[in-house]
């Protein structure tokens, strides 16, 4: 089953910008979508989540002010604007989506994407 592709990932400077974008394929058409991080040795966590029709989102605490969700005119590609990296935003990012769920918890979202690295250098 073709999956949710992210892109975008790669080797940044820490004060640079990064734009992740995550691809739904058709049976995730309506859902919600979502970012989460997991940086080397930790668990999984929530970064961001939008609404399919990209009207309603929410950002984690942690990111608010730098880390900006947001849809393509289509509705089908989900973007994370990273604004002044920083060494710490080091991680794998993954795009998540849910037909029901828009919340913050790993294990309610039903579609994953493979991941795509970040690495921030100081």
């Amino acid at each position: 089953q073709e999956q949710l592709v992210e892109s975008g990932g790669g080797l940044a400077q820490a004060g640079d910008s990064l734009r992740l974008s995550c691809t739904a394929p058709g049976y995730a058409y309506g859902s919600n979508m979502a970012w989460f991080l997991q940086a080397p040795g930790k668990e999984r966590e929530f970064v961001a989540a939008i609404s399919w029709s990209g009207g309603g989102t929410l950002m984690a605490d942690s990111v608010k002010g730098r880390f900006h969700v947001s849809k393509s005119r289509t509705k089908d590609v989900m973007y994370l604007l990273i604004d002044t990296l920083k060494p710490e935003d080091t991680a794998t990012y993954y795009c998540a989506a849910s037909q029901t769920y828009d919340g913050q918890a790993v294990e309610n979202y039903t579609w994953w994407g493979r991941g795509t690295q970040v690495t921030v250098t100081s």
